[in-house]
């Protein structure tokens, strides 16, 4: 499920995505009748993948793919809606190993619908 329509700008330590979300979307089928939003969960999921997307590029060649091992401190200031275009910004705050520390902020017309700090691991690949 990718949650991702394009990356708007990448630097070794942070990127802006962007997503928009169509009332078709599977997620906001009876999420709620009548009054479509857009879950909390799939916030913090585009916020996951975006910051997959930097790690990816500053891991590429180790043998690993960054995976999600934590959220914490998740705040949900705005409701975000079918039609909404959200700006996704992730930032690597700090990296111990293969441990990566990052905060994401969605935005919606350049207002703050929700914040969350992440944690990433890079897990071995098979083969």
């Amino acid at each position: 499920m990718l949650l991702l329509d394009e990356i708007v700008e990448q630097s070794e330590q942070a990127i802006h995505c962007r997503k928009q979300f169509r009332a078709d979307e599977f997620f906001v089928q009876g999420h709620y009748p009548g009054q479509p939003i857009v879950p909390g969960v799939i916030l913090c999921e585009c916020a996951a993948q975006a910051s997959a997307v930097l790690l990816s590029a500053l891991v590429e060649g180790q043998g690993g793919v960054p995976v999600l091992t934590r959220i914490q401190d998740a705040r949900f200031k705005r409701i975000v809606r079918p039609g909404d275009t959200i700006d996704i910004q992730a930032t690597l705050n700090d990296r111990l190993a293969n441990a990566f520390y990052l905060t994401a902020k969605v935005t919606v017309e350049g207002k703050l619908a929700a914040r969350v700090d992440l944690s990433c691991a890079l897990a071995e690949t098979e083969g």
